[in-house]
């Protein structure tokens, strides 16, 4: 594999379940400066990933990294699945289930119906457990000590929204919105709307903008390639 040290490249990454965006930028920078016997070289992420979440990473790399903020603002496409009837503090699976809701008048019918509710523009609030500042601090380190934070809800876009596939209590759904949507924070405010509660349970992204992870790869594969 060529990498342009010189110029800057753009790269695909797959991210795995359980690294940090954090995690893959580290090991990326790690390998090119043992590789080709440097010092320093930047690399950056354009648009983090939750550990707990898999898919669709752009790595800048060198001069590329002036170009983040491009990358950044691109709209991002999900696939996922919610568990309706609970919620957890971090509205993922990060923490287990703390409140359970009902669930017999929640059919097909309204799981469609509810999805229209949240097209467009919307005002939405970050999770807690998120990089999110408050005071000068990332939020889920609060949120972590057991603080309680309310974060200013800040206008999103959801361009696109599908349920896909209902095995209840499971939903699987696919989502296309703007930069920086939660889509933790869309799930937990869509068990608001059914009148009981919602987490979410699994989710890949697999577009930023015209990149899809299709045409990405795992970021050890990347590692041994160069």
């Amino acid at each position: 594999m060529s990498l342009n040290i010189t110029d800057g490249q753009l790269i695909l990454i797959d991210k795995d379940l359980n690294w940090t965006s954090f995690d893959v930028v580290n090991k990326i920078r790690y390998s090119i400066k043992k590789k080709f016997d440097i010092k320093k070289i930047k690399v950056g992420h354009a648009g983090t990933l939750d550990p707990l979440a898999t898919g669709l990473l752009l790595i800048c790399i060198g001069k590329m990294t002036k170009s983040i903020d491009n990358f950044s603002i691109m709209n991002k496409t999900y696939i996922g699945k919610m568990t309706i009837g609970s919620t957890t503090p971090s509205y993922d699976l990060e923490t287990k289930p703390n409140l359970n809701y009902p669930v017999d008048h929640i059919d097909e019918k309204l799981i469609l119906k509810t999805v229209e509710k949240f097209l467009g523009k919307t005002l939405q609030q970050p999770p807690m457990f998120s990089a999110v500042k408050k005071d000068g601090v990332r939020s889920y380190k609060l949120a972590r000590k057991g603080k309680e934070i309310k974060l200013d809800k800040r206008e999103v876009t959801i361009e696109e929204f599908k349920i896909t596939d209902i095995k209840f209590p499971e939903v699987s759904f696919s989502v296309t919105c703007s930069k920086g949507t939660y889509i933790r924070s869309l799930v937990h405010d869509f068990g608001k709307e059914l009148n009981s509660g919602a987490h979410l349970s699994e989710l890949r992204r697999t577009k930023i903008g015209d990149f899809s992870v299709e045409n990405s790869e795992k970021v050890m594969d990347f590692v041994r390639r160069i």
